[in-house]
């Protein structure tokens, strides 16, 4: 599956305002335009004469097995890609054996995604309405069975999205931010509105939230250092580096060249994940090398859907899957959780 292809494929099926919505970032457009060419920052230092004949990209996140290091990123209304929304995504993500993160703003709710498939899963929360509905929304995910929840940090306010400002781009008929209460975010709402009751989280969100549940927290947004050591005391067991997929701060720095500075900062003490860009197993490849446990995709993962549903969603995740073993073959890596530090030069 070539990923560019299915990209133009998805553009064709969807209604502008749709594929745009999708498709853009904020203010001009540089940090998403920049994402995928950041990770050619570094070139690959391939190892000769290793047994790699046989590979293994399985791993665990958070102590989950998976069968790869590459998961399904939160991402709004999947619905309108695909009439079965997030349960299709679902689905497809179970198929690959790869992780799925939900967002709060699906178009099915969390019990129903949950119920889709035997996949593992996290929770993507905003605070939506109140901070007791949104405690009862993370309290309703970990008794549907999701592992781990992630508290978004990067959006404080909404981003300035032009492409969706120029479309007046509002929810379509049907669609509904289904773990939004009951009667907002509906048709016809813009994004805005819909999460317009929205706060922004403190350190101290990152403490409550790590003692509501049993769920561990994972915070994603981090970009610097400071920020990833400060989530950690607060009692975070991950951190995530992203950049919102290019639709908040711009022009912000690319998430492959802030990976580095946060692995350095608390690598050693959780987790760290990354997205932004990832089109290839040489990047996920890369950012293992660079001290990630996983990567995550969105985009690639809502074209999938779009043209093929849950199949779609499969095949992209197995794409990338099969990509990233070739590149380990190469460079003489058997094993995703044992990924070297020095298989990398800058360019």
């Amino acid at each position: 599956m070539d990923v560019d292809a299915l990209h133009d494929r998805a553009r064709a099926l969807l209604p502008r305002e749709v594929y745009d919505y999708y498709a853009g970032g904020a203010e001009s457009e540089t940090t998403l335009a920049e994402s995928t060419s950041a990770w050619l920052r570094w070139r690959l230092r391939p190892r000769i004469l290793r047994d790699a004949s046989s590979v293994s990209t399985a791993t665990t996140l958070l102590g989950t097995p998976v069968a790869l290091p590459i998961g399904v990123a939160p991402w709004a209304l999947h619905g309108m890609a695909h009439p079965d929304g997030e349960t299709a995504t679902a689905r497809g993500a179970a198929a690959a054996d790869a992780l799925m993160v939900v967002s709060t703003t699906a178009t099915r709710s969390l019990g129903e995604v949950a119920a889709a498939s035997d996949g593992p899963k996290w929770f993507q929360l905003y605070r939506v309405h109140s901070p007791a509905y949104t405690d009862e929304l993370v309290r309703r995910a970990a008794q549907a069975g999701y592992r781990a929840l992630v508290v978004t940090a990067d959006l404080a306010v909404l981003g300035r999205r032009l492409r969706d400002a120029a479309n007046d781009f509002v929810l379509p008929p049907r669609i509904t931010m289904a773990n939004h209460p009951r009667g907002e975010g509906g048709p016809g709402s813009t994004l805005g509105a819909a999460l317009e009751t929205m706060a922004s989280w403190t350190f101290d969100d990152i403490e409550h939230f790590a003692g509501l549940t049993d769920m561990p927290v994972v915070v994603k947004g981090v970009l610097r250092a400071d920020d990833a050591q400060r989530c950690v005391d607060a009692g975070a067991s991950a951190v995530w580096v992203s950049t919102h997929g290019g639709r908040q701060a711009d022009p912000a720095i690319a998430s492959a060249h802030a990976l580095p500075e946060v692995v350095d900062a608390v690598g050693n003490q959780v987790e760290v994940y990354v997205d932004g860009g990832v089109r290839r197993g040489s990047d996920v490849l890369t950012a293992l090398a660079l001290g990630a446990r996983a990567a995550f995709v969105a985009r690639p993962t809502i074209w999938g859907l779009a043209v093929g549903g849950a199949e779609g969603v499969r095949e992209v995740l197995g794409e990338l899957a099969g990509s990233l073993s070739v590149a380990m073959a190469l460079c003489g890596v058997s094993d995703v959780t044992d990924v070297p530090a020095d298989l990398l030069t800058t360019a």
